[in-house]
């Protein structure tokens, strides 16, 4: 999927939620304090990036690089399989709703990400590592075959992030209740990089990548004031200076781009303030 004017979509998105968020008057006084919990799942897309690496005796730069997400076939087994759930791509949060219509989170979202295989791309810059790659590449085009680089953050593009949440109802029946919800979030990124580049080892831990802003509008759907399914829509912006490729501590990557998220996740609140 690509988005010809994804950075004013994103800043207009963002833009909104905000004034949405924190122009309305909150209700100060406390009617419930409540924690909440959630998991369900995400499907993501990715815009097109500039992807920079360096180091000893190379520094160059892939142009406009594809990637897609990678989803697991929905299934008993991984998706609720207590040794495998984290396996396909999932959001988890855990909550605490301090006011009306206000509440506060941290969470991961578990995306992956995969460069496209045998794409075409634009390389500018130099390799010098005595392989066949070897040269000084003034935006020339190559194709992205394995043998020169594999890159995924497939365990998984982890965004660590903190939201605010502003909701408030739109229709209630019974035992159930229809809210909206908007909100902001950022974080950090850690992912866990699979990256492959012109046959050099590996780098395969879990590591401090830079980070991540994002803004959300929801819809949920509430039985009896406890249990709800909600479906989100996000868009946000990641930035990854410090990815590391290689067991070299010299070799990063360094890319940033938009992505546009969709959820469907599953939760319970917990009362703790029976006042109403």
């Amino acid at each position: 999927m690509k988005f010809k004017s994804v950075k004013h979509l994103a800043t207009f998105l963002l833009a909104i939620l905000w004034l949405n968020t924190f122009t309305q008057e909150i209700d100060k006084e406390i009617k419930s304090s409540k924690f909440y919990v959630y998991w369900g799942w995400n499907r993501a897309w990715f815009t097109d990036s500039d992807i920079k690496f360096s180091g000893d005796n190379y520094n160059f730069s892939l142009l406009d690089v594809k990637a897609k997400d990678r989803q697991t076939d929905f299934a008993f087994d991984p998706y609720f399989n207590p040794l495998k759930f984290t396996i396909p791509q999932y959001n988890f949060k855990i909550g605490y709703q301090f006011s009306k219509n206000v509440d506060f989170s941290l969470g991961i979202d578990h995306m992956k990400y995969v460069v496209e295989n045998n794409q075409q791309a634009v390389i500018n810059g130099f390799i010098d590592l005595n392989s066949t790659f070897d040269g000084n590449y003034s935006y020339d085009s190559i194709t992205l075959s394995e043998k020169f680089l594999k890159l995924e953050h497939t365990d998984g593009l982890n965004y660590v992030n903190f939201e605010i949440r502003n909701s408030g109802s739109i229709v209630k029946f019974k035992n159930w209740h229809i809210q909206h919800s908007e909100g902001l979030g950022l974080g950090i990124m850690i992912p866990k990089t699979n990256a492959s580049l012109m046959g050099m080892n590996r780098h395969d831990d879990f590591h401090f990548s830079g980070y991540g802003i994002n803004g959300l509008v929801g819809l949920k759907v509430l039985f009896k004031e406890k249990y709800f399914v909600q479906i989100e829509g996000k868009s946000g912006f990641i930035h990854m200076p410090n990815v590391r490729t290689t067991n070299s501590e010299s070799d990063r990557a360094n890319q940033h781009f938009f992505y546009i998220q969709q959820n469907i996740v599953f939760g319970g609140f917990l009362s703790l303030n029976k006042k109403e």
